[in-house]
């Protein structure tokens, strides 16, 4: 393949293990960029797969689409991302997924004191309702997630 002629949709979705459908919701995301050939056929560049693999990690890592959209938009457009731009990012994600494991360890650690009832104006409900601050908004379940 000459770069200049580019991968068509069903070869990065092959290479890359998405579907096509995926690749067109990335497209539209702005997470990747094609362009169409004279035949109005989509063509991407080899660049696109390693931009899919870091999109696919980010996501495994938890990360939402707006902030893999936010990291993507950080890298420049015209080029395969490196080594030093993975390690830039993975830099910048490593405070969020500690923050997350900090939360998930603490969760475990007070799991046996919550019956998971729901109700989430218990006094002591330390997981879900410190403080008791749901009950301002009154009596019952008030919430489930925010």
């Amino acid at each position: 393949m000459v770069e200049s002629e580019g991968l068509s949709v069903g070869k990065v979705a092959e290479r890359a293990g998405v579907s096509v459908a995926t690749l067109h919701f990335y497209e539209n995301r702005g997470l990747i960029s094609s362009w169409r050939n004279n035949g109005n056929q989509r063509r991407y560049r080899q660049g696109v797969l390693r931009r899919i693999a870091v999109i696919k990690t980010a996501q495994r890592l938890g990360l939402s689409l707006a902030e893999i959209a936010a990291a993507m938009e950080t890298l420049p457009a015209d080029r395969t991302p490196t080594k030093a731009d993975w390690k830039r990012l993975s830099s910048r994600w490593r405070g969020q997924l500690q923050a997350r494991i900090d939360q998930l360890e603490k969760l475990r650690d007070q799991l046996d004191g919550c019956i998971g009832c729901g109700c989430l104006s218990l006094q002591q409900c330390r997981l879900r309702n410190p403080d008791d601050i749901a009950a301002e908004e009154g009596d019952g379940a008030i919430y489930l997630e925010r």
